[in-house]
Order: structure tokens, then sequence, then C-alpha cells
């Protein structure tokens, strides 16, 4: 069997960047509910929040590179991780 098989290849990668986003999703809920209890002020609150949707904008773009090159049959593992910058503009 060779190392792909054994540790579940792309898809377990895949889930690990799912489990990431997952938890920035929370560590935002958590955020906003700083806020509303007046754990942290606003400012502090738009300056996490901006890095967590910068982090989860990267993670939405990894995964949808490699789900790409699955489809177009190449190693999904060819994808990397996309500057703050290059991702952004991609998505204006």
């Amino acid at each position: 069997m060779d190392e792909q098989s054994r540790d579940g290849g792309s898809g377990s990668t895949d889930r690990r960047i799912l489990e990431r986003i997952s938890e920035m999703v929370e560590a935002e809920r958590d955020l906003r509910a700083a806020l509303v209890e007046g754990r942290i002020d606003q400012s502090t609150e738009h300056r996490e929040l901006k890095d967590i949707e910068e982090q989860l904008d990267q993670c939405w773009d990894l995964l949808r590179q490699r789900r790409a090159r699955v489809r177009a049959g190449e190693d999904p593992d060819g994808a990397s991780v996309r500057s703050v910058e290059e991702v952004e503009r991609y998505e204006s």
C-alpha cells in the first residue's frame, strides 16, 4: 500500500483544512460574543476579525486550488497557500 492510501491521501489534507476553517469560524463567533459581553472593545474585534477573515480566505483558496488540481488529474499537494494580497485580489 502506498503512503497516500495509508494516510487517506488528499482527503485527509482537505479534512485538516476544513477543520481549520471550522476552528476559525468558531473564533469569529467567540470574538463577536466577547464584544457583546464587553470583554473586548470594537477596535480589537475589528483587528482580530480582519486577521481571521484573511486566514479563512487563504484556507478556502487553498481548498479550491486542491480540488481544481484533482479535477484536472494533477497532484493536489502541488497547491500552495497564496499571500493574503494575492487571494484578496482574486476575490474582488
